[in-house]
C-alpha cells in the first residue's frame, strides 16, 4: 500500500495527483491548500486522511467548521503545512505548492519521508546546495515531477556510470512562439493565459508565456543531474510531445515521449522503479505526424536568458530572479504592468543581487524579499 501527502492538493498538480492515488488505491494520509476550503474539505472526507492544513489561517475556522464531527485535524498556516510535511505519515510526499512558499516544506519533508515527489522546482531554484546537500545527508530519495525533468530522469535510467554529453529540456514556446517584441507590447493576461498544449495554474501559464518557467527548469535541472548551464540545450517543441532528452557521449539520444499529461511523471514518482497500468490515452505518433524542434529566442524571451545568467553567477542570484518574477506576475495579472515589463524587472533584480556563495535559509529569504521589494518600489512607488 503506497502512502502519500500531498502539498497544493487543489492546484492543477495537487487535483491529477488525487486522481491518481484514486486509480491505484493508494492512501492519502495529508493534504495542504491554498485557499480553496470547500475542495480540501471535500477531498479530506473522500479520501480519509489523517490531517488536514490551510495556508491561509484566515481560512481555518471555515475549514474546522466544514470537518466538523470528523477525525481528521485541521491545522493552517506555513506551520501547519510544514507539520503535515514533516509528519512522517507517509512514504511519499507529493510537494506541488506554487513558488517559495514550497521551500520550507521541502526541507522540512526530507528525512521524514522515503520520497519526495517534487513539483515544486523554486525549492531547488532558491534553496539550490542547500536542499540537495541535505538530500544526500538524509537519505530522502527525490524524484522529479515536472514533465520535463522526469522525462531526463527516466532517460537516464539504466546507464550505469551516466556518461552524459548533455540535457535537451524541451519547451513549447507558449502562446507567443514566433512572436516579435513590438507584438507583445500590448499582450494581455487573458491572451498570456492561453497556453497551447497544457491546462495548468495561472502563474505557471505565465510563466511558460515569457519562457520564465523554463529558465527556471535549466536552473532545476542543474540542481537535479549535477551539471552545468552550458551542458543544457533549451528546444523549442510546440507538440510537447518530447517532454525532454538525454544525449551521451557516444552521441545515442535518448528521450521520454507521451501526451501533454502530468498524471504519468505523477504517476511515475510514486511508483519509481516499477511502472503501473495507466488508462489514460496513448500516445499516437501516427496521429502526430510531425515534431517540430527550433531554437529559443533569447532576445524576446529575456527571462531564459536571465536565469541562464543567474544560475552561471551561482549563489543567491537564481533565488533573486525567481522572487522577482513572482512579483511581477502578480502585477501582470493585475494589470499593473506591461508583459514585457516582467523580464525588465526579473533582470533588474538579478543583476541587484550579490552573489554569496555560501549561504543559509535566511538568507535564501531575504534575497527574496529584496528582489520582491525590488519590483514593487520600482513599479508602484
Amino acid at each position: 500500500m503506497k502512502t502519500i501527502s500531498i502539498l497544493g492538493s487543489t492546484g492543477s498538480i495537487g487535483k491529477q495527483a488525487l486522481e491518481v492515488a484514486e486509480r491505484n488505491g493508494y492512501k492519502v494520509t495529508g493534504l495542504t491548500a491554498n485557499t480553496s476550503v470547500e475542495a480540501l474539505a471535500k477531498n479530506a472526507k473522500k479520501f480519509g486522511v489523517k490531517q488536514v492544513a490551510i495556508a491561509d489561517t484566515e481560512k481555518y475556522k471555515e475549514l474546522k467548521d466544514a470537518l466538523f464531527g470528523s477525525n481528521i485535524e485541521v491545522l493552517a498556516g506555513q506551520e501547519g503545512v510544514v507539520k503535515i510535511a514533516s509528519s512522517g505519515n507517509a512514504d511519499t510526499v507529493i510537494n506541488s505548492i506554487v513558488g517559495i512558499a514550497g521551500l520550507l516544506p521541502t526541507v522540512s519533508s526530507i528525512g521524514n519521508c522515503k520520497r519526495l515527489a517534487l513539483a515544486n522546482k523554486e525549492s531547488l531554484v532558491t534553496g539550490g546546495s542547500l536542499v540537495t546537500n541535505l538530500i544526500k545527508e538524509k537519505g530522502t530519495e527525490l524524484i522529479p515531477v515536472d514533465s520535463e525533468h522526469s522525462a531526463i530522469f527516466q532517460s537516464l535510467q539504466g546507464h550505469g556510470d551516466r556518461k552524459v554529453k548533455k540535457l535537451l529540456l524541451t519547451a513549447s514556446g507558449g502562446p507567443f512562439f514566433c512572436k516579435t517584441k513590438a507584438e507583445l507590447e500590448k499582450v494581455t493576461p487573458k491572451e498570456a493565459l492561453k497556453h497551447p498544449n497544457w491546462s495548468m495554474g495561472a502563474k505557471i501559464t505565465i510563466d511558460s508565456a515569457t519562457m520564465m518557467n523554463k529558465g527556471l527548469e535549466v536552473i532545476e535541472a542543474v540542481h537535479l543531474f549535477s551539471v552545468s548551464a552550458k551542458d543544457i540545450e533549451v528546444l523549442i517543441h510546440r507538440q510537447s510531445i518530447l517532454h525532454s532528452a538525454v544525449e551521451f557521449c557516444d552521441g545515442a539520444v535518448i528521450g521520454q515521449l507521451g501526451v501533454p499529461d502530468m498524471k504519468l511523471p505523477i504517476q511515475y514518482a510514486i511508483t519509481y522503479p516499477d511502472r503501473v497500468f495507466s488508462p489514460d490515452a496513448p500516445l499516437d505518433l501516427v496521429k502526430i505526424g510531425t515534431l517540430t524542434f527550433d531554437k529559443p529566442d533569447y532576445e524576446t524571451f529575456t527571462c531564459l536568458k536571465t536565469c541562464i545568467d543567474a544560475i552561471n553567477e551561482g549563489g543567491l542570484k537564481p533565488c533573486a530572479a525567481n522572487g522577482a518574477n513572482e512579483a511581477a506576475v502578480k502585477l501582470f495579472l493585475e494589470g499593473k504592468i506591461k508583459f514585457l515589463q516582467i523580464g525588465d524587472l526579473v533582470k533588474k533584480a538579478t543583476e541587484m543581487q550579490e552573489t554569496h556563495k555560501n549561504y543559509n535559509l535566511e538568507d535564501v529569504f531575504a534575497a527574496d524579499k529584496a528582489a520582491r521589494k525590488l519590483v514593487f518600489d520600482s513599479v508602484l512607488n
